[in-house]
């Protein structure tokens, strides 16, 4: 059966030890600055989620059908257990993935998860997305970023995100490289409890304190401090953990790899 997953490959031609899932509206190849400079000698996979990049645009838009083709990536590897790596909403499919395969989950590590949020702010969010799905031009995409939480990233890496994710529309403007009708469905998973992986899962949990209110609630944390292997980090950054601080992160995932 073919894969309704389109995955990056980086590092080392051995068998995966790492599985980087990324955000809502995003995509695999927002991780390959991290994995190239940071994570050299490491055999990567990086996908587009169900709905994003060159994936599959096709229904379901949720987080078990995205959980369900994680599984079988990593089934179709050989099914040894690898450390993943969650981003935002890449961090609940990533809790998910633990929770129902936990023999393939080795280690977590979650960069400022997007779980059990707010469902009037979720509204909000997608009513924006509904209302202002696109922009004029690149410039318009790129302010929009920069006054976001992008504004710490490093120019060049926002400048490769605009070559590979933006898209000329039938409409003669440009827009990201996703489903908008999956991300509207996906602002809704967002507001989901997540379940807590198997008792002593190794699981470090990275806390944006620029971000407010946080993604990682409170409530989350103490969750995973009950009932996991626990390591909470505080960063001064902004949501996009990764991207603004590769190499930190890099080096987390290799405490994880041990």
């Amino acid at each position: 059966m073919t894969s309704p997953l389109h995955v990056y490959r980086f590092g080392s031609p051995e068998p995966a030890r790492v599985l980087l899932v990324h955000g809502l509206t995003g995509h695999g190849r927002r991780w390959e600055s991290l994995a190239t400079n940071h994570l050299s000698g490491v055999g990567v996979l990086a996908p587009d989620l169900l709905g994003h990049g060159r994936s599959s645009w096709d229904a379901p838009w949720t987080i078990e059908a995205n959980v369900a083709a994680l599984a079988a990536l990593l089934d179709a590897e050989g099914g040894a257990p690898v450390v993943v790596v969650g981003h935002s909403f890449g961090g609940a499919v990533s809790l998910n993935l633990a929770a129902a395969r936990p023999d393939l989950v080795d280690a977590l590590v979650l960069l400022d998860p997007a779980v059990g949020l707010d469902g009037a702010w979720m509204r909000e969010i997608a009513n924006q997305m509904y209302d202002s799905p696109d922009y004029a031009d690149r410039a318009e995409a790129r302010a929009e970023k920069l006054d976001g939480s992008w504004g710490e990233v490093d120019d060049a890496e926002l400048e490769r995100e605009l070559d590979e994710h933006l898209i000329d529309l039938p409409n003669g403007r440009v827009g990201w490289r996703i489903s908008v009708p999956a991300m509207l469905s996906y602002w809704s998973e967002l507001t989901r409890p997540v379940p807590i992986p198997r008792d002593g899962t190794p699981t470090t949990l990275i806390r944006a304190t620029r971000t407010q209110p946080p993604y990682a609630s409170d409530e989350l944390i103490a969750a995973l401090d009950a009932s996991t292997d626990f390591t909470l980090l505080e960063w001064d950054c902004d949501h996009m953990v990764p991207l603004a601080k590769p190499a930190d992160t890099a080096s987390v995932i290799r405490d994880r790899l041990g």
